[in-house]
């Protein structure tokens, strides 16, 4: 365990303090489990699987410090139990309260140093494109929701060590002693490496999963019939291909506790069960005081590392099959099926697109093209596509430019979003928005929000969709919804 120079945190620009100590055994979901016993927003974002070949980390944190919501352009930041409330553009609200100018990702530390970590809703993309409001808000989430943290940790799973950082917001570096901060950083990391290290992981809380049973908010008539009218708007000409989703709910009283127990709780003991039956690339448990998320997402959104930006769509389906062969034959189905590849390779345009909206010309190319990847219940077809930001371009032009994912509206995707608006009963809220962390750097990874539980003090909300074509199956669609969630269905009555 050792701590830098005064002298290098003291340097202009400002530079994250690190602690840095070995993993020992203990994986993120425990280090998570030993600090956040105590309620309140925290967050694990976890790679349940290796990144890709690339530097692999999964990060956790707990009490931030302040922050940050946002519903029809009303921005409320919160910090030490006052709020204030300001209209304006919340996603670049977001990064200049959290991004400090000047300071760069350092190849020796992760990618997230402190910063911000929350959720985009769907419906956040209502601020910045013509969408019409026909589904009815029956959540009344945030449309932006994020916690501001100074101290986070990560887990470096490469080299199999623990790194904590401290990185307090600019206005602090702006206003007080580089000493100050100096000193209280080191005494913050020493207390928090003392508590990782000599706490226990609390028990795990015991619920009747078997109860649990989910509640479809359409029935399988209903969902075709959407299905129907959406494919009316393809043979039209209106759009190409778009993603039609219905929701499931659970009623939580059923878990054999009283209405008082709090939905952290459930979160953690879901994703505890889950981590196990479906690891996936972008894990997420976070909790803020009114919702908590349970995120198995495989598929990214948008990540942006220095200048480099990329996205990775997931377009294409199989359930995986009951042993070896069937599984290869499944995967072999998958990447022959011409409607499977059309689409696509539809969707990857689509993304090379938007990613060049926002990047230098000539620099956006596909790095990955039709990869399957397999996980528990589920075989994909993924594609990788990757460019280089334009000088002049924020991290908060990229999420324009790319939300919500084109894989999970469709083409063209505007037109699309006004179609599953009128198509779908309900507003989407966090279901294919979007999760992940803003560092102070200006780097962010987001995922899209598919695989996804939202938690509330009674109730729990899943949601799954499907990908229309003109010549798709309204039957067959509908059973890949269901594959889609299998893993959630899965988690809740595997022992």
């Amino acid at each position: 365990m050792m701590f830098p120079s005064r002298h290098g945190f003291e340097s202009s620009p400002p530079q994250p303090l690190v602690l840095s100590f070995p993993q020992a055994g203990l994986d993120p979901f425990d280090l998570y489990r030993r600090l956040t016993g105590t309620g309140g927003p925290t967050f694990l974002l976890e790679t349940g699987r290796p990144a890709f070949g690339r530097p692999s980390y999964s990060f956790f944190g707990e009490r931030p410090y302040a922050t940050l919501s946002s519903r029809a352009s009303q921005v409320s930041w919160s910090e030490k139990g006052r709020t204030t409330v300001s209209t304006g553009d919340p996603l670049a609200t977001l990064w200049e309260r959290t991004v400090i100018p000047g300071m760069r990702h350092r190849k020796d530390v992760p990618p997230f140093v402190g910063g911000t970590v929350g959720f985009l809703s769907y419906d956040l993309a209502r601020t910045f494109e013509s969408v019409s409001s026909l589904a009815a808000d029956d959540l009344g989430l945030p449309e932006l929701h994020f916690a501001h943290y100074d101290l986070v940790g990560a887990v470096d799973h490469e080299q199999r060590h623990v790194m904590l950082l401290f990185t307090p917001p600019a206005e602090r570096y702006e206003g007080e002693s580089r000493a100050r901060l100096y000193e209280e950083g080191r005494a913050r990391l020493t207390e928090l490496h003392a508590r990782l290290i000599r706490a226990e992981a609390p028990a795990a809380d015991e619920y009747d999963w078997r109860a649990l049973a989910p509640i479809p908010g359409q029935t399988r008539q209903d969902y075709i019939a959407r299905i129907a009218q959406c494919q009316d708007y393809i043979r039209a000409g209106d759009i190409y291909q778009a993603n039609l989703s219905h929701r499931f709910s659970f009623d939580l009283s059923a878990l054999g506790r009283d209405r008082s127990f709090h939905h952290h709780a459930v979160g953690a003991a879901l994703y505890e069960r889950l981590r196990r039956v479906n690891p996936s690339p972008f894990s997420a448990l976070m909790s803020f005081d009114d919702v908590t998320l349970v995120s198995c997402s495989p598929e990214r959104l948008v990540r942006l590392l220095e200048r480099t930006v990329e996205t990775r769509p997931i377009a294409g389906t199989r359930p995986r099959g009951a042993g070896p062969w069937e599984d290869d034959r499944l995967k072999h189905e998958l990447l022959a099926n011409a409607k499977e590849r059309a689409e696509h390779l539809m969707l990857v345009d689509l993304e090379r697109n938007d990613l060049g909206r926002v990047c230098v010309y000539g620099s956006v190319v596909v790095d990955e093209f039709m990869s399957v990847e397999q996980y528990s219940h589920v075989s994909h077809l993924v594609s990788n596509v990757r460019g280089t930001l334009r000088p002049d371009v924020t991290g908060a032009d990229v999420v324009r430019a790319v939300f919500p994912g084109g894989t999970i509206t469709g083409v063209p995707k505007v037109r699309c979003m006004q179609v599953i608006d009128e198509l779908e009963p309900v507003r989407r809220g966090i279901y294919t928005g979007s999760l992940g962390y803003l560092s102070r750097t200006g780097d962010m990874d987001l995922n899209i929000l598919i695989r996804t539980m939202a938690l509330t003090d009674h109730e729990g909300y899943l949601q799954v969709g499907a990908g229309i074509v003109a010549d798709s199956d309204p039957s067959r669609e509908y059973e890949e919804t269901l594959h889609k969630g299998q893993a959630f269905f899965s988690a809740l009555h595997t022992p």
